[in-house]
């Protein structure tokens, strides 16, 4: 079911966007609101797609142009890689806009959120559509920050392709690594796009040799560079064999010229071209049957006579097999390669036709159960219950569909009877899409309105941003009553407190901020309760046996278990009340109030007086599992990160040296052209402001990412140091 509506998403983009990414929707929506307050500070925006200039097409082609001709796109990479200013120049020179936006400038069309202007960073996923030589792009600029891995993951899974930026000077870093795996994950073709080739220390062959040994992948090189760093001039198609120079004397970068590359003009740039293409060729010979039958039989020779054509289209199949990466370069900021890059996403990636999802189940057999005898049937019509055969890699809860058809018309069908009933129907809920996997938050503080008259609407605020931001969790506190949010990062945390105030209005307190920890529990032990109460006339009585222990797998969730002297009867009436009642103490630890991990309860016996309410029944559960866990040896877990600092030679031992107070581990000591790269584990507790610390030591030149790794053991001396902190203690 999962991967068939896959297919229902990329053919019918109106019903992706209502129904699968909420977010985009909204910013898309948002984004149209904000573009009339962009023009009277100087931003031009032009027509609709299809109206630049005299090319006046139908409204049908506009609206709805041949889907062959669409590409649906996402701009990944690390932070500060130039994604955003490379989006600018898309949609410049495409005619989406008239005039060049600048991150620093704050006036950029897809980071239109004021935090975004603010910081320079893109927060929020933004959408864009254009026209480019008779193709539809949709385009889709995400963040690169860690703390916004979840606003990737949420746009690649409903597009087609991606271009992954990288600074030339610095190759794949930490981020790269992260986007490149979700959109692995997503089996979402890909083109390199390696920018900033003009900034000091720019490396063609060391960012080509990084994509190659740090993700594994197969670079396909395009283009080759004209110079590198201050002597950047251009690129070399490879494939054409053609010389792409700008004008040093244009502004904006739309005046530069291609030439064929000559013997009597450029020799030796022509033979390294000569020698690129025809290992370009032999590469994807390599990759591609069909490609390797024509040039074995008709170019062996010569592969000179090669067309370019014939070349470009074996590429296209192999970067939709995602076999290997065509790769590019240019400098969004300079205003060099965009429009090849451009000429790549059309040329390169696919329509949203060309995306197979194959069927990962086949039904081979229809069978009609009698209780142990079983009846081979043709088919099966609604309403009945059937056996099937073949089925390898369904469970339980998912749906399957025959043809994408079907599934267009089971929506067409919920969306009829939706209309006849005037709110959502029933059958609309049936089909479901892939969800995206919402990393755990890290941090957490409380958040207080300016009274309490204004905590309905504080409730409002993070309701609505909780439906954008799913990553964002807000919960209650039950013994003080305050209302708490967990985010991915100290930026998280703060973005979402400014956009409750410049969105909702709502001048909020935050308290301070701390780590999310966990707990678990390092020995076997059992308890018994009971509860006896009599409410009105009615006598409740429960008595209970668990045994917590720790598992040997790590389970976020606890682990329930039943022993056999536990009835199948009981366990129908009042199995949900007792998970509720596990569930519930497990989400404050007996040390911290943290949630509790890596636990397994097993109920070893249940007794129930007739009459007792399951209320009842999930207290007197929640409060046997209670005492258990504090008669327990106990273990706080703390947040291991993933770090890696870029920093250059100058200043690597006063950065070791504060890393080893902060009961850092360093793993291993990268050279990346003239800067070193340290990568290794840290706690998260230990790195609270340390951009200001790194900013101070490096007198500002080191940049460093972070990444939730595991959650580890906390010594016994700094586990104390801890409880004792938050007793006030210390």
């Amino acid at each position: 079911m999962l991967t068939n509506l896959r297919i229902f998403v990329k053919n019918h983009q109106k019903i992706s966007s209502l129904h699968i990414n909420n977010m985009c929707f909204c910013k898309i929506r948002t984004s149209l609101k904000r573009l009339k307050l962009h023009v009277p500070l100087g931003r031009n925006y032009s027509s609709l797609p299809g109206l630049i200039g005299d090319d006046i097409k139908s409204l049908h082609s506009i609206i709805n142009p041949p889907i062959a001709k669409i590409r649906n796109i996402g701009i990944m990479a690390h932070i500060d890689a130039g994604k955003t200013t490379t989006t600018e120049r898309i949609l410049y020179y495409s005619g989406y806009t008239r005039s060049l936006g600048d991150v620093d400038d704050g006036d950029t069309v897809t980071d239109f959120m004021a935090q975004e202007r603010e910081r320079g960073i893109t927060i929020q996923s933004a959408a864009v559509t254009f026209d480019w030589k008779g193709y539809r792009v949709n385009l889709i600029d995400t963040p690169g920050h860690v703390d916004f891995t979840l606003e990737v993951e949420r746009c690649l899974r409903v597009l087609d392709g991606a271009v992954a930026v990288f600074d030339a000077s610095a190759g794949v870093e930490a981020q790269t690594l992260t986007v490149w795996r979700q959109a692995d994950k997503h089996k979402i073709p890909r083109i390199c796009f390696l920018n900033k080739m003009d900034k000091t220390g720019a490396s063609f062959n060391y960012a080509v040799e990084s994509i190659r040994e740090k993700l594994k992948a197969k670079p396909l090189l395009l283009q080759l560079p004209v110079g590198e760093a201050k002597t950047f001039k251009g690129m070399v198609d490879v494939i054409n064999k053609e010389k792409l120079l700008w004008n040093p004397n244009s502004g904006d970068g739309k005046d530069f010229e291609r030439k064929p590359l000559l013997e009597t003009s450029d020799p030796e740039l022509l033979k390294e071209t000569t020698e690129a293409r025809n290992a370009l060729i032999e590469q994807v010979a390599d990759l591609d049957d069909e490609f390797a039958d024509l040039v074995l039989g008709e170019f062996s020779e010569n592969f000179d006579l090669l067309p370019a054509e014939k070349l470009q289209t074996a590429i296209h199949r192999v970067t939709l097999a995602q076999t290997a990466v065509p790769v590019l370069c240019g400098s969004a900021l300079k205003n060099k390669g965009i429009q090849p890059l451009l000429d790549a996403i059309t040329m390169y990636l696919p329509s949203p036709e060309e995306r197979n999802y194959e069927f990962l189940e086949r039904i081979s057999r229809l069978l009609l159960p009698f209780a142990d005898q079983h009846i081979e049937i043709p088919s099966l019509t609604s309403g009945n219950i059937a056996l099937t055969v073949g089925l390898k890699h369904t469970v339980t809860g998912d749906t399957i569909v025959s043809s994408k058809s079907s599934t267009l018309a089971a929506a067409r069908r919920a969306e009829r009877e939706g209309e006849k009933k005037h709110k959502q129907s029933n059958e609309a809920e049936k089909i479901l899409l892939a969800g995206v996997e919402i990393p755990e938050p890290v941090f957490f503080c409380t958040i207080e309105p300016p009274s309490v008259a204004k905590q309905p609407d504080l409730d409002h605020a993070l309701k609505c941003l909780q439906r954008e931001d799913p990553s964002l969790k807000v919960r209650v506190d039950p013994d003080s009553g305050q209302t708490v949010l967990c985010g991915m990062g100290e930026l998280h945390i703060e973005i979402i407190h400014d956009r409750i105030k410049r969105e909702y209005g709502l001048e909020t307190y935050l308290g301070p901020l701390q780590i999310a920890y966990r707990e678990t529990i390092l020995n076997s032990v059992r308890a018994t309760d009971t509860l006896d109460r009599t409410l009105g006339d009615k006598r409740h009585l429960v008595t209970v046996e668990v045994e917590t222990r720790p598992t040997e797998t790590s389970s976020v969730m606890p682990v329930i278990e039943y022993a056999e002297s536990v009835g199948e009867d009981l366990l129908k009436v009042s199995q949900e009340a007792i998970e509720n009642g596990i569930r519930s103490v497990c989400l404050q630890g007996p040390l911290l109030g943290s949630p509790m991990q890596d636990v397994a309860i097993t109920l070893h016996s249940l007794i129930i007086h007739p009459g007792t309410s399951t209320t009842m029944i999930s207290a007197c559960v929640s409060r046997c599992v209670q005492k258990a866990l504090k008669k327990a040896n106990k273990q706080v877990l703390e947040p291991l990160m993933n770090l890696e600092i870029t920093v250059t030679k100058d200043y690597l031992s006063p950065v070791l040296a504060d890393l080893a107070q902060r009961r850092g581990n360093i793993q291993e000591i990268q050279t990346r052209q003239d800067n070193k790269v340290v990568i290794g584990f840290v706690p998260l507790a230990e790195m609270m402001g340390y951009s200001t610390v790194l900013r101070t030591l490096t007198s500002g030149s080191a940049t460093f990412a972070l990444e939730l790794s595991t959650y580890q053991a906390m010594n016994p001396q700094d586990q104390s140091t801890l409880l004792n902190r938050r007793s006030g203690l210390t």
